[in-house]
């Protein structure tokens, strides 16, 4: 079997996502060479930092094109934290940004109240909407780690795979055949996260 790729763009921390597929058995091989995404069975894009950084690196970098083309062939996808935010219609992180548009839908910030702290850091537990492959044998609301100050507002609800609460529900999950995408940061949440990579890594 292939390894899985994990798109190189500038943006992450690519090696945590690497090393928690090694811990259950999956080769991962980091890579900045969208042909390796071309003929890739198995992609992730993984991102942290600004959205309008992170959708010109993607573009500058060559990966737009090939990161449509896997999704369109049916091939397995995970988006992680900003990788998810990125496949949707556009961003207002600081401005307005247009993202891949996969997706309809945008990204915004949470609303200020008093009391809630942006970003939303920390452990939080999801509420599965939907059985995504990904969530294959885990309780139907684990706990799960988030760093962020926006989230996704999809325009088409039933890609909605997980809610969480903060304090009101957003969406931390999405799933449509091929793609899935989590707000949150499988890498970082333990024995729960690890499940949904080895989930993903059988697809």
């Amino acid at each position: 079997m292939k390894p899985i790729i994990i798109i190189d763009y500038g943006m992450a921390n690519l090696r945590s996502v690497q090393k928690a597929f090694e811990k259950v058995g999956t080769a991962a091989e980091i890579s900045a060479d969208p042909q390796r995404v071309a003929e890739a069975d198995r992609v992730v894009l993984p991102g942290v930092g600004a959205f309008r950084d992170a959708i010109a690196m993607l573009r500058k970098s060559g990966f737009v094109e090939p990161i449509k083309a896997h999704i369109q062939s049916n091939r397995p996808f995970l988006g992680i934290c900003l990788g998810l935010q990125l496949l949707f219609t556009r961003s207002y992180e600081e401005g307005v940004w247009e993202g891949l548009n996969i997706f309809p839908g945008e990204i915004v910030r949470f609303d200020a109240q008093p009391g809630l702290k942006i970003p939303h850091m920390g452990w939080n537990q999801l509420r599965i909407r939907k059985p995504a492959p990904i969530f294959r044998d885990l309780p139907s609301e684990p706990s799960v780690y988030f760093v962020h100050g926006y989230y996704v507002k999809p325009s088409d609800p039933t890609i909605i795979a997980a809610e969480t609460d903060y304090p009101t529900p957003f969406t931390s999950a999405i799933w449509r055949d091929n793609v899935m995408a989590t707000q949150f940061h499988p890498e970082k949440s333990q024995a729960v996260g690890l499940a949904m990579l080895r989930n993903f890594s059988a697809m």
